[in-house]
């Protein structure tokens, strides 16, 4: 394949995983919203620490999510329901 024609293919994938990026960009945010809500629902608050351990239930990382709920003071109970809503 010529460089000339090269050029436009690569450019072409990019911007077709940008857009996919993009797309699966919402369904991510709702499900760490919906792990907050779990948390919050259960008498705690929603903290930074919070976010970000419900961002990592909500990219598939179960383990890393109720690890860091746990550190910020969530029970393992309440740790373990709110990463399973973020899934």
């Amino acid at each position: 394949m010529r460089p000339s024609a090269r050029i436009p293919s690569i450019l072409a994938g990019l911007v077709l995983a940008a857009g996919g990026a993009l797309v699966v960009a919402p369904a991510a945010s709702a499900s760490v919203q919906q792990c907050q809500q779990y948390v919050v629902s259960h008498g705690k608050s929603s903290t930074a620490d919070v976010a970000q351990a419900c961002y990592q239930g909500a990219i598939g990382n179960q383990t890393s999510c109720v690890a860091s709920l746990k550190a910020a003071g969530i029970s393992t109970d309440v740790s373990n329901g709110a990463c399973r809503a973020a899934h």
